[in-house]
């Protein structure tokens, strides 16, 4: 969190109650004011010439949003329980990078997972049993391998990939379209409790008492592609919501991934579909790792093993542990290639993320 007064704090999460004022109006407020108190303060006509209707500038001073707010600090006052904000040092820096990136993301858990590099299993909540299985494998491969599985703790795909990392003790992070004291649904409500405690987390942009509302979710699969370097789409027909993150994956520069099935089965024609379109079609494990090998402009075939000397990163990280976002000035690489680059040497054992900051291993 950052280092603001408790007022401050007060104040951002007010703002961030109030009705219609999604992330790029809050970002509106947060840039026209020197900080949210003052905005909090100003008067309404200040808020309309920043084109804000009176629907959300009316209930700021209201007894509900100052309760709902003082509920929020309570929470907040929990083990494992914290807010990262646009302005944080541990905000997850490739999400960062969308324009419309949430201001503020509550998180029950370690939010050091959020700049691990992650990779995002998607898919029907209707899965077929193959589906299902074929999920908790990837899972279980790729988070055994150091990626971090993000997911949306949907039924169906979502479950079964995050059961698939906590298989084989590794790390998973479930995306909620619902805040988090609205878990939903209310099957996995002993999964949820499982992620948490066996160090992955909960994240979610939304007010902690926002019920479920069909429209917050396809907001939220923003955040599961935008936290990721890739999106796997397991199975879906082709209206689900799983083809949503897979579009908005391939707007903001992720590597999109599909497995395809039998063509009798409809369930496997949205991963046709988007294979159609130019996702890579996957198979096994070493698809996703070439595919995005292939992304890093890299052929799988001349890649080394790193030696000490041997990568630009690896040099950095011996002089100083730096966070990713760091590494990328430093490298003068995209954020996305260095962060893919860590993915490797992290397999390979020679680097590690302690915090969110990234450390050399001795070899």
């Amino acid at each position: 969190m950052p280092s603001i007064s408790p007022a401050e704090l007060e104040a951002r999460l007010r703002l961030h109650l109030l009705p219609e004022v999604g992330p790029r109006r809050l970002q509106k407020l947060f840039s026209a004011f020197p900080n949210a108190s003052s905005a909090l303060s100003a008067p309404a006509s200040a808020w309309r010439a920043l084109g804000l209707p009176a629907s959300c500038a009316e209930p700021r001073r209201s007894p509900e949003i100052r309760e709902r707010a003082a509920l929020a600090l309570s929470w907040l006052e929990q083990p494992g329980h914290q807010v990262l904000m646009w302005d944080d040092a541990h905000y997850p820096a490739l999400l960062g990078e969308l324009p419309d990136a949430p201001p503020l993301l509550f998180v029950d858990g370690d939010p050091s997972l959020l700049e691990r590099p992650q990779l995002a299993i998607v898919g029907s909540r209707r899965a077929s049993r193959p589906g299902l299985d074929n999920a908790t494998a990837f899972a279980r491969s790729l988070a055994g391998g150091g990626f971090v599985i993000t997911s949306g703790l949907a039924l169906g795909i979502d479950g079964a990939a995050h059961q698939g990392a906590l298989d084989v003790g590794g790390k998973t992070i479930a995306v909620l379209g619902t805040g988090l004291q609205q878990l939903y649904p209310r099957r996995h409500l002993g999964l949820a409790a499982r992620i948490v405690e066996g160090g992955g987390a909960l994240v979610s942009e939304f007010p902690l008492d926002c019920p479920p509302q069909a429209t917050n979710f396809p907001r939220r699969n923003r955040i599961i592609s935008g936290l990721s370097l890739g999106v796997l789409v397991v199975e879906a027909s082709p209206s689900s919501g799983s083809l949503i993150t897979a579009r908005l994956a391939a707007e903001q520069g992720r590597e999109v991934y599909a497995i395809p099935g039998s063509i009798h089965h409809p369930g496997a024609r949205g991963c046709h579909q988007l294979i159609r379109q130019g996702a890579a079609l996957v198979e096994s494990v070493e698809d996703v790792l070439q595919a995005l090998r292939g992304w890093q402009q890299a052929p799988v075939t001349s890649q080394p093993h790193h030696s000490r000397h041997s990568h630009p990163l690896l040099d950095q990280l011996h002089a100083a542990p730096m966070t990713s976002e760091t590494l990328a000035i430093a490298v003068e690489q995209p954020l996305a290639e260095v962060l893919a680059d860590l993915t490797e040497l992290e397999i390979e054992g020679l680097v590690a993320c302690e915090n969110g900051v990234w450390i050399a291993r001795a070899s």
